[in-house]
């Protein structure tokens, strides 16, 4: 009698084994987004060494699961339109994705100002009301920890833009969609993949983290010995563990086609900003890698300003995270937006969101898709000392250097000699350069603007109202050096 019972046992799981699901990933739904004009992965499970097929506006493409049920594919480019019917079958089992479009992909990431919630906005009630987008789509990812990778994120839905499913949604998504959307005409389609608080390392692969010296280590511990639950109150700060929203929330939803990301995070790496001029850059490296796609653009929202104002020129740990930001544009296909005018003193989540999108757009358009357009505010391009007065020229001009004041003064610059003790200087216009003036400051060297945690009273922009962006000339070692 108990041969006959672990018989049956046996015969039931190994029918388990043999007739296994055809399953996608909860990135694949009804409602989704597809990226228009570029191969399309997809991938799933099935049988083991079962034949797949996935149909597509006429179109059939078929694949064979590997040995453990593993299978991927790549459709053809398709050009904007839908709503579609992407259907995946094998010869025992069918199912069909409904109101599928072609449009743009755009992932969301980073954490607390990238996850804030319409709701909480300026004018963020308004703004629900009047938000039916059938042609917007929103992706949002449950929050989830993970060292190793995982087949599935464990909390996903895809649904379309209204009211009720945009109040809780990333704010700056959701007015860079709408920007876009009307601008280009075409559907998008979010994936909003953050978590406040969190450190960039944490949303990076363990094999991009390996190849740097301050983690190499960390990451060798971690994959042997760090834990499988992180729900256990004995971890702390979970989510801000190396490589674990890589895994936990992001790496399941790669390589899902994308048009690009968008990125506003830094804040919680501030007081290790000079290990962030190399982190950073690593982890956009790895996402490109990762996703297989190339160089996607890659946009990012640099911090805003913050704290109370300063009487006197002083090192700040966010003006070095902001200049490591900056420094990341040495690769291609990137972008910033610069908020320094945006921020407020005693919240580190400023609430004109809408101006940053506009902003994230604006680099958008020219670096996703190619328009001739002023998408940055001036940036330092050289300073010519002259006696007693420091001549600066800069780059992205627009139509030409605004100073925000009534009367003309360029404020939030200050200069040092070769003290390295930075003072306050007055400034003025001319023309497309800024002249500023040293007064008694004996053999000036180097000059700063905006370099604060909240230089609350910088007033330079081009033309077209974006603001300069914060910078020195000096390389002098800052406060956050050698911190890892």
């Amino acid at each position: 009698m108990m041969k006959r019972i672990g018989m049956v046992f046996f015969l039931s799981l190994w029918m388990f084994q043999v007739h296994a699901e055809l399953k996608l990933p909860k990135v694949f739904a009804d409602h989704m987004v597809l990226q228009r004009g570029q191969e399309i992965p997809v991938w799933g499970t099935a049988d083991p060494r079962q034949r797949v097929i996935v149909s597509f506006q006429g179109q059939e493409y078929r694949v064979r699961a590997d040995k453990e049920g593993a299978w991927e594919l790549k459709m053809g480019a398709f050009p904007k339109g839908g709503p579609y019917v992407l259907t995946v079958s094998t010869n025992k089992e069918s199912f069909s994705y409904e109101n599928v479009m072609m449009g743009d992909v755009w992932m969301l990431g980073g954490q607390s100002n990238m996850e804030w919630a319409l709701k909480n906005t300026n004018n963020g009630e308004d703004s629900i009301k009047v938000a039916d987008y059938p042609n917007i789509r929103l992706f949002e990812v449950g929050r989830n920890m993970n060292l190793k990778p995982l087949d599935d994120v464990a909390e996903a839905k895809w649904s379309i833009c209204t009211p009720a499913s945009v109040e809780n949604f990333s704010a700056i998504g959701y007015y860079f969609a709408r920007r876009i959307q009307a601008d280009m005409d075409v559907a998008i389609g979010l994936l909003d993949i953050n978590w406040g608080g969190t450190v960039s390392e944490a949303w990076t692969s363990a094999e991009a983290l390996a190849s740097h010296e301050d983690f190499s280590q960390r990451i060798a511990t971690n994959q042997a010995e760090g834990p499988a639950d992180f729900s256990d109150p004995e971890v702390r700060r979970p989510n801000n563990w190396p490589t674990s929203l890589y895994y936990g929330m992001l790496e399941p939803v790669i390589p899902f086609a994308i048009k690009g990301a968008l990125w506003y995070q830094g804040e919680s790496n501030a007081g290790r900003a000079y290990q962030y001029r190399e982190i950073f850059p690593l982890m956009i490296r790895d996402w490109r890698k990762q996703w297989g796609q190339g160089d996607f653009p890659f946009i990012w929202v640099q911090l805003a300003n913050f704290k109370q104002p300063k009487e006197n020129p002083e090192d700040s740990d966010w003006a070095e995270l902001r200049e490591a930001q900056s420094m990341t544009l040495s690769l291609p296909n990137t972008a910033q937006a610069v908020i320094i005018d945006k921020g407020e003193a005693d919240d580190i989540h400023p609430r004109d969101k809408w101006t940053v999108a506009e902003r994230l757009a604006l680099a958008a358009k020219k670096v996703a898709y190619g328009m001739d357009l002023v998408y940055s505010g001036p940036t330092f391009k050289s300073m010519e000392i002259q006696g007693d007065r420091i001549r600066v020229s800069f780059d992205h001009l627009g139509s030409g250097l605004w100073v925000k004041d009534k009367y003309g003064y360029v404020k939030g610059f200050a200069v040092a000699g070769a003290d390295k003790q930075f003072h306050w200087v007055k400034g003025y216009q001319d023309g497309n350069q800024v002249v500023l003036e040293t007064g008694d400051i004996a053999q000036p060297v180097a000059v700063r603007y905006g370099w604060a945690d909240n230089p609350d009273d910088v007033n330079l922009y081009n033309e077209e109202g974006l603001p300069a962006n914060p910078f020195r000339t000096d390389d002098w070692e800052g406060i956050t050096y050698g911190k890892k």
